[in-house]
């Protein structure tokens, strides 16, 4: 089994879980220096065809999960190009030397919850919403055109312990900083109306096997919890798991449309989401609390 994307934050969490679960599992990342010498890793730069075909004529994988990618909104404006090559062409090579090879490969592209309507394009919003939306076209065409197993995994916000550059993570990290006085007591969202849906990296890892073993090919599952939340009741829940004190600057208080989105589908194949909201928060505190004891101790 392939996992790209392996030293990210999903990639660690994936890693973990399939190894548990038995899987081969072969780690893709850019570097192969790995914080854990027992995981099979290979060095491959997947903007890179030939390095890909590589890859994939040395590993020969009956398993893929494609978790590599820039998701970055930010940074999409700045490089949009490196986010159409990460996103969208690393998935047309991995997909294309999977068929040279005439693999049976189960695989799963995870696309993501801010893709656009492509035939209304007036309602992009940045390069990021295109690079990902293009990577999705790009696996259903596949699938259609050449009869290849592809699943297309659509996650909301992930959010659980490790490194992460998700509201929840950013937050937390703030709020240990303040519990250790090294930080203003302040903490500043840009509105604390807008709404998201939260799942945990730990559910969605789950979703993903099921849909390697369930899923239907050229096919979208949405992975969520199916409830919204605003930014202030992230705050809210914080609050009661920290005795720091801080004030919260909102940029702007505009109500934003949020549509709650039920994992219908996907829970027809079995899952459920089991990790609370509140417990996610809980283990992100207590991620940052022992990085940065650790970082103390150096």
């Amino acid at each position: 089994m392939l996992i790209t994307g392996a030293s990210g934050f999903t990639g660690q969490h994936a890693i973990e879980y399939f190894l548990n679960a038995g899987f081969d599992v072969i780690g893709v990342s850019r570097k192969s220096n790995f914080l854990n010498d027992e995981i099979k890793i290979e060095a491959c730069d997947l903007t890179n065809r030939d390095a890909v075909t590589k890859l994939v004529k040395k590993t020969q994988p009956q398993y893929l999960l494609h978790l590599a990618g820039q998701n970055h909104v930010g940074h999409s404006w700045i490089d949009p190009i490196s986010s159409l090559e990460i996103n969208s062409m690393s998935t047309a090579f991995l997909l294309e030397a999977i068929r040279q090879e005439k693999l049976d490969c189960k695989i799963i592209i995870v696309g993501s919850a801010l893709q656009f309507d492509p035939t209304m394009p007036t309602t992009l919003t940045h390069p990021y919403s295109l690079s990902k939306t293009l990577q999705v076209v790009i696996a259903h065409s596949w699938a259609h055109l050449y009869d290849m197993h592809i699943v297309i995994a659509k996650p909301s916000n992930l959010i659980g312990p490790g490194f992460s550059n998700g509201v929840c993570s950013v937050i937390a990290r703030k709020l240990v900083e303040i519990e250790e006085n090294r930080a203003d007591k302040v903490i500043n969202i840009n509105n604390l109306n807008a709404k998201r849906d939260f799942i945990d990296v730990r559910d969605a890892v789950r979703a993903y096997e099921i849909l390697l073993t369930k899923g239907k090919s050229n096919e979208i599952y949405d992975i969520c919890s199916g409830k919204s939340r605003s930014l202030g009741e992230v705050i809210n829940n914080f609050k009661t798991l920290t005795e720091a004190e801080f004030e919260v600057i909102s940029q702007t208080d505009k109500n934003e449309q949020h549509v709650e989105i039920i994992p219908r589908t996907l829970k027809d194949l079995g899952w459920e989401p089991t990790i609370l909201f509140e417990n996610s928060l809980q283990d992100i505190l207590t991620f940052y609390r022992k990085h940065h004891k650790l970082k103390a101790n150096e």
